[in-house]
């Protein structure tokens, strides 16, 4: 797994395909550093200046059979003495499932100084599929019983679910913006030792098409079009 495998996109921030850290063949570990705070900035924002981030797998990357790509916030060292940082499981993705948008929230998401101090990281691991599965159940259960729920949840969104003049979820949104970037890079896509790759060069490209769509018409990805 030497080449990139995920695409990170932080709301309202660039895409970013090379891991800060590869700790193992199959954990990869992604440092953001934080953005200047607008002045009119909320709290809620969290301290890199985002709260959502849209996680997917790269055009032409297939996981191994029975595998799934389990979803970390890393964050500092909860208990007294402990040296390691704690790993939050926030969802995955995998077959079927290629892309999702995870909620961080504002409390404090930082990386206990991986990769410099004050910066969101983000842990993806490839593990076995009924592993990761069992704990999005145990996700899934604990926030049906809080009354809270993250979008990165293996869970399809039914046709017609949203009624007429309602705003689409951030789970519907985050699968347009993959599918946006997903129709214009294929047109990139070449091999290379029998591996289908995308070069960067494309994804920038994209991000700056899209940017420009977002600003010349901010409510395109609320239409289903």
């Amino acid at each position: 797994m030497s080449q990139p495998l995920f695409g990170l996109v932080p709301a309202g921030r660039p895409v970013l395909t090379v891991p800060t850290e590869t700790p193992s063949e199959t954990s990869f570990l992604y440092a953001i550093a934080p953005a200047p705070t607008p002045p009119n900035a909320s709290s809620s924002s969290g301290p890199a200046g985002f709260s959502h981030i849209v996680v997917f797998l790269l055009p032409g990357v297939v996981l191994p059979p029975g595998t799934a790509a389990a979803i970390y916030l890393v964050t500092p060292p909860s208990t007294p003495g402990q040296t390691q940082p704690d790993f939050k499981f926030l969802g995955a993705i995998g077959e079927g499932k290629e892309s999702a948008i995870f909620k961080l929230g504002g409390n404090g998401a930082l990386g206990g100084g991986r990769g410099g101090e004050g910066n969101v990281v983000i842990g993806i691991s490839v593990e076995d599929a009924g592993s990761v599965g069992a704990r999005m159940a145990e996700l899934s259960s604990s926030a049906a019983s809080s009354g809270t729920g993250n979008s990165g949840a293996l869970v399809p969104v039914a046709p017609g679910s949203r009624g007429v003049g309602q705003q689409p979820s951030t789970l519907v949104l985050a699968q347009r913006i993959i599918k946006n970037a997903f129709n214009f890079l294929s047109s990139f896509s070449g091999t290379a030792g029998q591996v289908e790759v995308v070069p960067l060069k494309a994804f920038e490209e994209w991000w700056r098409k899209f940017e420009g769509r977002v600003k010349s018409d901010p409510g395109f990805l609320e239409r289903d079009d």
